[in-house]
């Protein structure tokens, strides 16, 4: 019986990792300020739209839908109920821009996956509105590249420990890589699999964690074009 390799698949993230995406949120949460400048502080619209993101992660999930209904919220707790109803429409304009806007994938991405793709198990694991994932997916012409897709509510590591189990040989002969210290790194390296961390100049506050420097199997990246050299020498 032929023995499992050490390191057959790799797992991506998408937001982030493969292309651009906090950064439309920045914006979008500029335009929302500008929106109630009239009622509040700029710093306190982002507080309190934090708070309800917060609030409303497990009823809304992630993404640009639960975004728009948390801050219609804040709009309307914000006004104490007499939040205009031109400015809830500029809202909701301002999320159906973020669903329609043009997909814009991160430098040396295409060419990375390009060599290793073939060689191992290309897993794309991301978390969000199942339908703009996969329009995400679809626009950016990377979908060629991975022989599985999996579209997560959340990520735990019973989620990469399931993932790996199925799209390949079990978190040990695994890897994931991604922006997000709490969502890609630290919940994989405690499935089993190796924890490749490559920081975006963008981060969401929900996503921030301490990196986990102790554990053997994390590593730390400066761009995803080093991961082919990384991949060579761990396998």
């Amino acid at each position: 019986m032929m023995a499992k390799r050490s390191l057959s698949t790799i797992g991506f993230d998408a937001d982030d990792t493969l292309w651009q995406n906090e950064q439309f949120f920045r914006l979008t949460e500029e335009r929302f300020a500008s929106f109630l400048a009239d009622y509040a502080e700029k710093e306190h619209l982002t507080q309190r739209l934090l708070e309800a993101e917060r609030r409303n992660l497990q009823l809304y999930g992630f993404g640009i839908k639960g975004f728009t209904l948390s801050m219609i919220e804040t709009a309307i707790e914000v006004t104490e109920g007499r939040a205009p109803a031109h400015v809830i429409r500029k809202i909701l304009d301002a999320g159906r821009e973020m669903l329609s806007h043009p997909v814009e994938t991160l430098p040396s991405v295409r060419e990375t996956l390009e060599r290793l793709a073939g060689s191992y198990r290309m897993i794309m694991i991301t978390k969000g509105d199942l339908f703009d994932q996969e329009r995400k997916l679809a626009q950016s012409g990377l979908g060629e590249f991975f022989d599985a897709v999996e579209i997560v509510s959340s990520k735990e590591a019973s989620t990469y420990e399931r993932v790996f189990a199925r799209h390949g040989d079990g978190p040990a002969h695994a890897m994931m890589v991604g922006n997000s210290l709490k969502s890609d790194i630290v919940p994989a390296i405690e499935a089993g699999s190796w924890g490749i961390y490559i920081p975006h100049d963008l981060t969401w506050t929900l996503e921030h964690a301490e990196e986990p420097v102790e554990a053997p199997r994390f590593r730390r990246l400066g761009r995803i074009s080093e991961l082919v050299d990384l991949v060579e020498e761990l396998k």
